[in-house]
C-alpha cells in the first residue's frame, strides 16, 4: 500500500475534474424535477392524468422503476432520478477506476509507477480512493442542491445517498472487472454489461410485479427499495455497503494472482501471419468483439420486452388508472397495446445507435493511438477507411433492430394482446432509419470535429430525454420533433405517414458527408 495517499492525491488533481460532467448531469436530472413538477402539472388532476400516463406505459417502467406516488413533487423526483442517476453514477466510476487501473498499464505509465518504491496495491487503492469520494461528492451534491431547489431534504439526501451507494458498489464491480479483462476495454466491457443487466432485471422485475426475491437479489433492487418520499427507509443501503467490501476484498484477492498487464482471462494469440486485406475486414476484425456482444444483448433484450409484451393486456388492467381510461373510452385497449410496441422499439432503437456510435467512436480511439496513419500512408484511401466502419456501424444498428423486433414480434403475436408478426416486424423495420441519424451525429462530429468526442454521444441523449420523457412533460411538437424517432410512424395507424422518415434520411445523409468531407480534409489525432 506504499505511496497510496500520494497517488490517490495525484488522481484528485488530475483526474477529479472529469467527475464534474457526470456530477452535473445528475444533480441536473434531479433539480430540473423540483422545478418542473409543479410548473407542468400545477394542479391534483393534472398529476392523475400524468400518474394515468405512466401507467399506460409499462415501457416506462423498465427504465424508471415503479412510481410509488407521482401526486407530489418528492415522489416525482424519486421516480425520475433514482435510477438513471444512479445509473449515471455507476458509469462514471467504471470508467474513472478503469482508466486508473487497466488503462494505466495498457499505455506503459503504470509500469513507471511499478518501477519506483510504490507498493502493488498502491494503484488500485488509489483509484477505489478517486471513485469512493466521487461517488459521495455526486450523492452530497446532488442531494443538497435537490433540497435547496425545493425539495424535502430527507427525501433529497436519501435520493442522493442512492446515488453514491451505487457508484460505490460499482467502485467494486470496476475493481473486479479490472482484474479479469485482457486489456482497458474488455475491463469496461465487463463492467458495463454487468450494470446493464442488472438494469433490465430490476426494471424488468417490477414491471410485470415479480416474486419479491427478484428483487433483493440485485444490488440495483436494494437502491429502489429504499423507496423515497414513500416509505424513506435507509437500512437498504447496508446491503450497497457490506456488497462494496465483498467485491474489493475480491478484488484484491485477484490482483494477487495476475501477472502485471494481464487480465485473470488470458488473450488468445493472434495468428503468425495477417490475413486481413481490406479496411472493411479491419473495421470488422477491430469491432467484432463489442459487436458480437450486442447482438447477444439484444437477443436478451428481444426476449425481455417480447414477453413483456406477452403481458401488457394483464399490466394494463391491473393499473386503476388505466383501467378508467378504458371505461370512459378514452382509448381501447388495442391503441395502448400499438402505443406499447412504438415504445419499447423506440427504446431497442435507441439503445441499438449506441452500439453504431461505439464503432464510430473506435475510429477516434484508433486515431488516438496513432494507429491509423500507418494504414493510410499506403494506398488505401481516408475516404475508405471511414466509410468501412461508417458501413459497420450502420449495420449493426440495423441488425441488432431486426434482432431485438424479429423476437419481440414473434413472442407478441403469439400471445392474443391483438397484434401481428409483421405489424411489429416493420415496426421495428421503419425505427432504423431514426437510429441511423443518432449514429450520424457521432459520424458528423468525428469526421469534421473530433476534438468534441462527447458531443457525438449527443444524439443518443437528446433521442432518449424528448422520446421518453418529452410527451409526458407535454413539449411542443416542434421541440420532440428535435427526436428522429418522433417521425417514426405507427404502422398499425389507418394513415401512415412516412414523409418523417424521409426528412430524417435526408438529414442523416447530410450527416455523413460532412463527417466524410472532414475526415478527409483534417489532420489526424487533431
Amino acid at each position: 500500500m506504499r505511496g497510496t495517499s500520494q497517488l490517490l492525491r495525484t488522481l484528485v488533481k488530475h483526474d477529479g475534474r472529469r467527475f464534474a460532467p457526470w456530477l452535473l448531469i445528475v444533480t441536473a436530472l434531479s433539480v430540473s424535477s423540483v422545478i418542473a413538477y409543479p410548473l407542468v402539472f400545477p394542479s391534483q388532476t393534472d398529476r392523475a392524468a400524468f400518474a394515468a400516463t405512466v401507467g399506460s406505459n409499462p415501457a416506462l417502467g423498465l427504465i424508471f422503476g415503479p412510481a410509488f406516488d407521482l401526486s407530489t413533487t418528492d415522489g416525482f423526483n424519486a421516480w425520475r432520478s433514482l435510477a438513471l442517476g444512479g445509473f449515471l453514477t455507476a458509469l462514471c466510476v467504471i470508467f474513472a477506476v478503469i482508466r486508473s487501473t487497466r488503462a494505466q498499464e495498457d499505455s506503459g505509465q503504470a509500469e513507471l509507477l511499478a518501477s519506483g518504491v510504490m507498493g502493488r496495491q498502491a494503484r488500485l487503492s488509489a483509484a477505489v480512493g478517486l471513485a469512493l469520494l466521487g461517488s459521495v461528492a455526486i450523492g452530497c451534491v446532488s442531494g443538497i442542491v435537490t433540497a435547496l431547489c425545493g425539495g424535502d431534504w430527507q427525501v433529497s439526501l436519501l435520493l442522493g445517498a442512492t446515488f453514491a451507494a451505487t457508484g460505490w458498489m460499482f467502485t467494486g464491480v470496476s475493481a473486479v472487472a479490472a482484474q479479469l479483462g485482457t486489456d482497458s476495454r474488455s475491463a469496461n466491457s465487463l463492467a458495463v454489461g454487468f450494470l446493464g443487466v442488472l438494469f433490465v432485471l430490476r426494471g424488468f422485475a417490477y414491471s410485470v410485479d415479480a416474486q419479491e426475491w427478484t428483487i433483493w437479489i440485485n444490488p440495483l433492487g436494494w437502491m429502489t427499495q429504499t423507496r423515497p418520499a414513500f416509505e424513506n427507509d435507509w437500512w437498504p443501503l447496508l446491503y450497497a455497503l457490506a456488497f462494496t467490501v465483498l467485491a474489493l476484498v475480491v478484488a484484491y484477492a485477484l490482483q494477487t494472482q495476475r501477472d502485471f498487464g494481464q487480465g485473470a482471462i488470458p488473450p488468445r494469440p493472434g495468428p503468425t501471419r495477417g490475413k486481413v486485406r481490406t479496411t472493411w475486414r479491419l473495421a470488422i476484425r477491430l469491432n467484432r468483439g463489442p459487436v458480437v456482444t450486442w447482438a447477444i444483448a439484444f437477443v436478451i433484450l428481444g426476449v425481455v420486452f417480447g414477453y413483456f409484451a406477452t403481458s401488457v393486456q394483464d399490466l394494463l388492467s391491473e393499473d386503476a388508472s388505466v383501467a378508467h381510461i378504458l371505461a370512459s373510452g378514452a382509448a381501447s385497449s388495442e391503441e395502448l397495446v400499438s402505443a406499447f410496441i412504438v415504445t419499447i422499439l423506440s427504446m431497442v432503437g435507441i439503445l441499438a445507435a449506441v452500439s453504431g456510435v461505439q464503432v464510430v467512436m473506435k475510429v477516434r480511439s484508433e486515431e488516438i493511438e496513432d494507429r491509423v496513419e500507418p494504414i493510410i500512408a499506403g494506398s488505401v484511401r481516408r475516404s475508405r477507411y471511414f466509410a468501412s466502419n461508417v458501413l459497420l456501424a450502420a449495420l449493426s444498428t440495423a441488425v441488432n433492430i431486426l434482432i431485438a423486433g424479429t423476437i419481440i414480434a414473434w413472442l407478441a403475436s403469439s400471445a392474443d394482446i391483438g397484434v401481428q408478426f409483421s405489424d411489429v416486424l416493420v415496426q421495428a423495420i421503419a425505427t432504423i432509419p431514426a437510429s441511423w441519424t443518432v449514429v450520424g451525429v457521432s459520424v458528423a462530429v468525428i469526421g469534421a470535429r473530433p476534438a468534441v468526442t462527447l458531443a457525438g454521444w449527443v444524439g443518443v441523449v437528446i433521442s432518449f430525454a424528448l422520446t421518453i420523457l418529452g410527451p409526458t412533460f407535454k413539449l411542443w411538437d416542434w421541440i420532440l420533433g428535435i427526436s428522429p424517432f418522433w417521425h417514426v410512424p405507427n404502422v398499425t395507424g389507418a394513415d401512415v405517414d412516412w414523409t418523417g422518415l424521409a426528412w430524417i434520411s435526408l438529414i442523416t445523409v447530410g450527416f455523413i458527408v460532412v463527417g466524410r468531407q472532414g475526415f478527409r480534409n483534417r489532420d489526424l489525432a487533431r
